[in-house]
């Protein structure tokens, strides 16, 4: 990228604005589909008018890079069921709004036969830019995801959470994979959209850094060097979210239902505030290679709930839904400390029920390949669940 501003070649200094709480947020997208043909439809700017109109805090609807897509965000949540019932009275004044104009909301990691040239960009020079460098691939983006944040205390603890995170990196992707079919075609992947965002030049897998001034240092780099022009454009699929004072997790697929929705929170949650307990008392967190990490990316994104997974640094490994089984266990005590233990242990109801790319599939073949029916599917999941 050329031009831009001229930054000082002294290290940047990014002070992380520690939660006293292990607070919640949750950002969840949707795609917006016509009612009748099922393809995507650019009319966020009309369904915001509506929606927005009706709500007592039209903060909660946000727009994001696409005009087929729009963003349902929690405030600040203490609880899993704090965090879902807002996410509930939101989807209470966005899901009318839908109805006025015939659209209703896809909850899933890809679109099944949308067409990416039909799509037209948000407006604002934040996505003109992203466009502009990104060219083909950022134009490709017909991906739709969940983010969850969880407040952190200290910044010195940051870094060791998220690469620890990296270990369980695999069990999320895998549970909440729903993007297995793109333009037509059934891509043999749980989660197309994994190995899709990780095209774009800042985003994928985060570096293991194992101090805060290792972070500063690169992002010092980065922006000396014009890869980014602010920190938000570090879009890594677990992120220091700096501001407000949370580790972001953005690993997880769009998702269909609030139970699912649920389960996903209550083990991100769980998870970070394990290994930060665990680091506050003085604990060495484990971690693995990042050649490990990566190749546990693209085993969960390929095979979903079926995936064998590297558990550790000396290459031991497991099927994913085996070790979920142990680690739910593991988490109780934790989950019942922040109000979750129901949420919890729904996680293992997902596999026993199919994920979502299973879902997914199962339509298509029970149909012939109907992927208007595929989308019928993943709407209905959520409609049922509101009514």
């Amino acid at each position: 990228m050329t031009g831009g501003p001229v930054w000082n070649a002294d290290p940047v200094r990014i002070d992380f604005h520690g939660s006293p709480e292990p607070t919640l947020g949750v950002e969840w997208e949707f795609a917006l589909v016509d009612r009748r043909t099922r393809d995507l439809r650019n009319e966020a700017a009309h369904l915001f008018a509506r929606a927005k109109a009706r709500m007592p805090d039209p903060g909660r609807l946000h727009k994001e890079l696409l005009r087929n897509t729009v963003e349902v965000v929690t405030g600040v949540c203490r609880t899993v069921p704090e965090a879902m019932a807002d996410l509930r009275r939101t989807l209470e004044y966005v899901v009318p709004a839908c109805d006025e104009l015939d659209l209703d909301l896809f909850g899933g990691g890809t679109h099944p036969f949308a067409s990416w040239t039909g799509q037209q960009l948000t407006e604002g020079h934040r996505y003109e830019e992203l466009i502009n460098r990104t060219q083909w691939w950022g134009r490709q983006m017909l991906i739709w995801g969940v983010h969850v944040h969880v407040g952190m205390p200290e910044q010195e603890r940051v870094m060791p959470v998220l690469s620890a995170l990296l270990n369980w990196y695999p069990h999320l992707q895998a549970l909440s994979a729903s993007s297995p079919i793109w333009a037509g075609v059934d891509t043999g992947y749980a989660s197309n959209r994994a190995l899709m965002f990780q095209q774009l030049p800042t985003a994928g897998l985060p570096f293991q850094f194992e101090r805060w001034a290792e972070f500063e240092s690169f992002v010092n780099d980065q922006l000396v060097t014009g890869v980014i022009e602010e920190l938000t454009e570090i879009r890594w699929d677990v992120r220091p979210a700096v501001t407000h004072g949370t580790l972001e997790n953005r690993v997880c697929d769009g998702v269909s239902t609030l139970t699912e929705m649920s389960a996903l929170v209550a083990l991100m949650h769980c998870l970070v505030v394990w290994l930060d307990e665990r680091c506050a008392a003085g604990e060495q967190l484990p971690t693995m290679p990042p050649w490990h990490v990566q190749e546990n990316k693209w085993r969960a994104a390929r095979y979903g709930v079926d995936a064998i997974v590297i558990l550790d640094a000396h290459s031991n490994e497991r099927l994913v839904t085996e070790d979920l089984a142990e680690l739910v266990v593991t988490l109780e005590p934790v989950a019942e400390r922040l109000g979750c233990s129901a949420e919890l242990a729904s996680v293992l109801d997902i596999p026993r029920r199919g994920a979502s790319y299973q879902r997914q599939r199962a339509v298509a073949d029970r149909t012939g390949g109907d992927l208007v029916a595929v989308v019928d599917s993943v709407v209905q999941e959520l409609r049922d669940e509101l009514r």
